[in-house]
């Protein structure tokens, strides 16, 4: 099965070690990444989609990052 996950963060190294760890992890890049101003905090966020195909069915209780 294929799994999708949209990792959303403030515009920070933080955000980049998020998709890096996924990536590490079998994590694939899915499209472009995306950048929001979040007026009401003033600042930047980033968003990315990843992709993984694993073994198994699909769950609704399945922990994605854990995978």
């Amino acid at each position: 099965m294929k799994l999708y996950r949209f990792l959303t963060d403030d515009d920070t190294s933080a955000f980049c070690h998020r998709v890096s760890l996924a990536l590490s992890r079998g994590w694939e890049l899915q499209g472009d990444p995306t950048y929001a101003f979040d007026a009401s905090r003033g600042v930047m966020r980033c968003g990315q989609a990843v992709v993984k195909v694993v073994p198994g069915t699909y769950d609704p209780d399945l922990k994605l990052g854990e995978q």
